[in-house]
C-alpha cells in the first residue's frame, strides 16, 4: 500500500530544503515527503496524485509566494483533497493572514518561521494533526479504476473485459459527479479539457483514453503471445471444457497451450450461480469456478494466452498450425477445439444501436448493482435466463421474464423453476417476446408482443438482458473441419456416412469419439455436435479428450 503524502510548498528553495529535511527526519517511515516550489506546481502535483488515487495527509504551505499565495493555494487544494490537514507557514508580520486563512480555508494550524527547534516548534503540532487524520482516514482503492458513464457501450465493454478477466477494478460513474464527492474530485483533477470516456486509471499513474481491450490487456501484463513455437497439445477456448483439457494435459506432462478469445471461463464464467455442479451443495459462482480452474491450470504449467484469437488452421504432415489474430503462428501435434458458443442475437428494430447501453447479451454481472431499484427485463426461458433473473432480483425492484413458450418446464431445471416461483419480485410472462426497443443514446422502452392475443404493449425499460440460445462461431474452420448445418463440429461416429470414413482421412482406423475429420484434432464441449450443454459434461469431455490425445501421440 502506498504511503500517504505530506506535501510542503515554498518558493524559497533554502526554506523548502530545510522543511523537507525536518519532515523526512521525523515522518519518512510512514509518509512520502513531497515538495513543490510554487502554488501552481503544487496543484499540478496534487492532480496527478488524485488521478493515481493516492492519499494526501497534510499540506504545509508558505504564505508569501508570488503569483499564488498560500491561502489561494489551499483554496484550490481543498477541491482535490478536502480531508488533508492544512498548515500555513507565516512570518511574524503575517499573523493577520493566518487568522484570515482559518476562516477562509478552515486552516488547522499556522506556524511562525523559523520553527527551530523542530522537536518543540514543529513535530508536536504535526504529530497531533497526523494522528487525527489517520484516525479518520479510509485507505483508498489501489487497483484499476474506470471513469465512464453507465450508458456508454465502450464503458460497458471495458468493465465487462476487466470483470471477466478477474481484474479487480473500481467503477466511477461520471454522471454521478454532482452527488459523488470522489468522482467529483477526480473529474476536477482532470482539468477543463473535454473528457474522452471511458478513462482507465492504473496504479502506476498511467491512464488510457477510450482504450481497446487489447491496450488494456497489454498494460495489465496479460499474456497475449505464445512463449514457444511448438506444443504437444494446443487448446482453443478457455471455458470449462478447454480448462479441463488444459489441466489434464499439463498434469500428465504434455506441453500445453490454451488460447482464449475473451477471458477464461467462457459463458459458464458469467453464471451468477451454478447450483447443480457436483460437489458444491450451496452452488458455485461461475467466476469462482473459472478462477479456480485457471489457478489449477497454471500450477500444472499450462501456458495461457488471453485475450487472443485463433483465425485459421493448417495441417502439414504430423503438425497442426494455428494462425492467431496478431499474425503469429504456433504449431502442435494435437489440437483441441473448445470454442463453445456465443449468444444468439435478437434481430429487432433498434437493438444494435443500444447494445451495451441498456441492452445486453448474457448475464452482464457488472450491471447488476446498477439496476438497483429498477425494473429489469430478461428474455429467455433456459437455465442461463433463470440464473440471471435470480441474480438481478437481489437488486432490482422487479424482474420480468419474457418467455416465448407456454411454460418453463421444457427448458429450465426444476430447481430454478422452484426458486423463481418463490421469489416475489420475479414475474414470468409466457408467450411473450420483445419486438422493438426504443431510445437514442440509451434504452428507454421496449415493445412486447403477446403471441396468444397479438396485443403489443410498450413499457418503460432501462435494462434488457437477452438469453435466446447460443450458436457456434466456427466460420474460421471453413474448408478444414467438417460441421453440421448449424456450425457445430462433427466428431467420431457423426463423421461416418454409409460406414465410410470422412473424405481425406489418412489413418487405418475410424475417427475417435471426440476426433474431427482431421486426425489429432479433437472437439469438446458446447461447440461439438450432439454435446450436452452443461458445465459438468464439458469438463468431462475436456478431460476425456486428453486420453485420445495420448493415444494419438503414441503413434505419431
Amino acid at each position: 500500500m502506498a504511503r500517504p503524502v505530506i506535501l510542503t510548498i515554498d518558493d524559497d528553495l533554502d526554506v523548502l530544503h530545510a522543511i523537507e529535511r525536518d519532515l523526512r527526519q521525523r515522518y519518512n517511515a510512514n509518509y512520502r515527503i513531497l515538495r513543490a516550489d510554487s502554488g501552481m506546481s503544487a496543484l499540478a502535483l496534487l492532480r496527478r496524485l488524485q488521478q493515481r488515487n493516492d492519499s494526501v495527509a497534510l499540506l504545509l504551505v508558505d504564505h508569501r509566494m508570488p503569483q499564488m499565495n498560500g491561502i489561494e493555494t489551499l483554496v484550490e487544494a481543498m477541491k482535490l483533497y478536502p480531508e488533508a490537514k492544512r498548515v500555513l507557514l507565516t512570518a511574524y508580520a503575517d499573523t493577520e493572514a493566518a487568522i484570515k486563512a482559518i476562516n477562509d480555508v478552515q486552516l488547522h494550524h499556522y506556524l511562525l518561521k523559523p520553527w527551530d527547534p523542530p522537536e518543540q516548534q514543529l513535530y508536536p503540532v504535526l504529530d497531533d494533526l497526523l494522528a487525527e487524520w489517520s484516525a479518520r482516514h479510509k485507505p483508498p482503492f489501489e487497483g484499476v479504476r474506470v471513469l465512464g458513464t453507465r450508458w456508454s457501450s465502450k464503458s460497458y465493454e471495458t468493465r465487462d473485459f476487466l470483470a471477466r478477466n478477474q481484474v479487480p477494478f473500481q467503477w466511477l460513474d461520471a454522471d454521478a459527479s454532482q452527488r459523488d464527492a470522489e468522482v467529483s474530485r477526480l473529474v476536477e483533477s482532470l482539468g477543463p479539457n473535454e473528457l474522452k470516456l471511458p478513462l482507465v486509471f492504473f496504479p502506476d499513474g498511467d491512464r488510457l483514453e477510450q482504450p481497446e481491450w487489447q491496450d488494456v490487456a497489454a498494460k495489465l501484463g496479460l499474456r497475449m503471445r505464445a512463449g514457444l513455437e511448438f506444443y504437444d497439445v494446443a487448446i482453443v477456448g478457455g471455458g470449462p471444457a478447454g480448462l479441463a483439457a488444459a489441466v489434464y494435459g499439463a498434469s500428465e506432462g504434455l506441453k500445453t497451450l490454451m488460447i482464449e478469445r475473451e477471458a477464461p471461463g467462457g459463458q459458464a464464467g458469467l453464471s451468477s450461480n451454478i447450483e447443480n455442479y457436483l460437489g458444491f451443495p450451496a452452488g458455485l459462482k461461475g467466476a469462482d469456478l473459472a478462477m479456480r480452474a485457471v489457478t489449477q491450470a497454471r500450477r500444472f504449467g499450462v501456458e495461457i494466452i488471453s485475450p487472443q484469437q485463433a483465425n485459421a488452421i493448417r495441417v502439414d504432415g504430423s503438425y497442426r498450425f494455428l494462425k492467431l489474430s496478431d499474425g503469429t503462428e504456433v504449431s502442435c501435434h494435437t489440437l483441441v477445439l473448445a470454442t463453445g458458443v456465443q449468444w444468439r442475437t435478437l434481430d429487432i428494430p433498434g437493438i444494435e444501436r443500444l447494445q451495451g447501453a441498456g441492452v445486453y447479451y448474457g448475464a452482464a454481472a457488472t450491471e447488476a448493482i446498477s439496476c438497483r431499484n429498477e425494473e429489469v427485463y430478461v428474455v429467455g426461458g433456459a437455465n442461463s435466463a433463470g440464473q440471471a433473473a435470480m441474480s438481478f432480483s437481489k437488486y432490482a425492484q422487479r424482474v420480468v421474464m419474457l418467455v416465448r413458450g407456454p411454460s418453463l418446464a421444457a427448458t429450465m431445471s426444476q430447481y430454478l423453476i422452484d426458486q423463481i416461483q418463490k421469489t416475489e419480485n420475479i414475474q414470468v410472462e409466457y408467450r411473450s417476446r420483445v419486438t422493438e426497443v426504443h431510445g437514442d443514446d440509451r434504452l428507454r422502452s421496449i415493445s412486447i408482443t403477446c403471441d396468444a392475443t397479438g396485443d403489443v404493449q410498450t413499457v418503460s425499460a432501462s435494462a434488457l438482458f437477452i438469453f435466446i440460445g447460443a450458436e457456434p462461431r466456427t466460420e474460421w474452420l471453413d474448408g478444414v473441419i467438417e460441421r453440421d448445418p448449424r456450425g457445430f463440429i462433427l466428431t467420431g461416429p457423426d463423421l461416418m456416412r454409409d460406414n465410410k470414413r470422412p473424405k481425406g482421412w489418412s489413418l487405418e482406423r475410424d475417427p475417435g469419439l471426440l476426433e474431427t475429420n482431421i486426425p489429432g484434432i479433437f472437439a469438446v464441449g458446447d461447440v461439438r455436435h450432439g454435446s450436452i450443454k452443461r458445465v459438468a459434461s464439458g469438463v468431462g469431455e475436456g478431460s476425456v479428450a486428453i486420453q485420445f490425445v495420448h493415444q494419438y501421440l503414441s503413434k505419431v
